[in-house]
């Protein structure tokens, strides 16, 4: 008879039965230990010091899903407490502490109840019904002020000011309370939250932050055009302003002589002119584009009295879109 054949690794181990369940309980309630003293507003910071950078580089914070992506772990069951750590931040934004240690006492009082030969699949049957047991609770005592628009957006500052309790924000916690709350209540019932824009500035403090009633534009305007407009009418495009290139991959145009090349700039001047004349029928005083603007589009925007803002990034022409319910242009042939 042939000798059975091995698929794992020569030095690989196997655990089964009860070496592996406690394998598993004592890894995912260390993980939860680890964590629970930074848990709420009165927790302690963390210090993380690298192993794989020369200098060592130190982190110091009490965020959860922070602290689990930052060592490194074997233990199966304590990676499935990081992924859901992980989720809880992507989905949420907070409590990924909360989820971790509020899932490591679960496992804790199911190790008891494992040693007692209860079965595991009858321990999840309880932690189902508790659950339905706890929704419904939950749900018996919720109050729903939408309705009433004061007593929503206490609601709200009071959501607010239990997430930075724990944060680095505390100390001004009241007043970033009312930042976010007053950014999320313009959105208007949206939930999507790239709509508020973060602008960080070097210098200043904390106390200097501001949530602004307009949309900021971290660009510069054109030489020689307004600074102040009043009864914008804005257009947001996304059109080459530099020249016509031939856009085919390895062309090239031949001359034999220099007044043929400036022939060829001449040309490009007019097309220039000409796509700049179709925005202009359009009736705007204000043009943002994606793309790059040169000299001479920029000087016949200043010589009609139009501000001109170039390369302003996607995200910033997508939420000026969304801000003004423009819709972003490349053709002007229809004004």
């Amino acid at each position: 008879m042939a000798d059975p054949v091995s698929i794992l690794d020569a030095e690989a181990s196997v655990n089964q039965g009860e070496s592996a369940r406690l394998a598993s309980f004592v890894g995912a309630i260390a993980i939860a230990d680890l964590v629970k003293s930074t848990l709420g507003p009165k927790g302690m910071d963390k210090i993380l010091q690298s192993v794989s950078e020369k200098d060592g580089a130190l982190n110091i914070t009490n965020d959860g899903a922070t602290i689990l992506k930052s060592i490194h772990i074997d233990n199966p069951a304590a990676k499935v407490l990081v992924d859901m750590s992980k989720t809880q931040d992507d989905e949420v934004g907070d409590g990924t502490t909360s989820v971790v240690v509020l899932a490591g006492e679960l496992l804790r009082q199911a190790e008891k109840l494992v040693q007692q030969r209860i079965h595991p699949m009858t321990i999840v049957d309880g932690w189902r019904l508790a659950t339905k047991a706890a929704r419904d609770a939950l749900i018996a005592s919720a109050k729903d002020n939408a309705g009433d628009m004061e007593k929503f957006r206490d609601d709200l500052l009071n959501i607010a000011k239990t997430t930075l309790s724990s944060k680095l924000l505390n100390k001004d916690k009241d007043k970033f309370s009312n930042l976010a709350v007053d950014a999320v209540l313009r959105l208007k019932g949206s939930t999507d939250l790239n709509l508020i824009q973060v602008l960080k500035m070097p210098g200043g403090s904390l106390e200097q932050s501001f949530l602004d009633e307009g949309f900021l534009l971290k660009k510069k305007i054109g030489v020689g055009q307004p600074r102040e407009i009043h009864d914008a009418k804005i257009m947001v495009a996304n059109t080459p302003m530099d020249t016509d290139k031939i856009k085919i991959y390895g062309s090239r145009v031949k001359v034999d002589s220099m007044d043929k090349v400036a022939e060829i700039e001449e040309e490009e001047k007019k097309k220039m002119k000409a796509k700049v004349e179709k925005i202009k029928k359009h009736g705007i005083n204000v043009f943002i584009n994606r793309q790059l603007i040169y000299n001479y589009p920029e000087q016949l925007f200043a010589d009609a009295g139009i501000m001109a803002i170039e390369h302003a990034d996607f995200d910033g022409v997508e939420r000026l879109a969304s801000v003004t319910g423009a819709e972003l242009v490349s053709t002007f042939d229809h004004p």
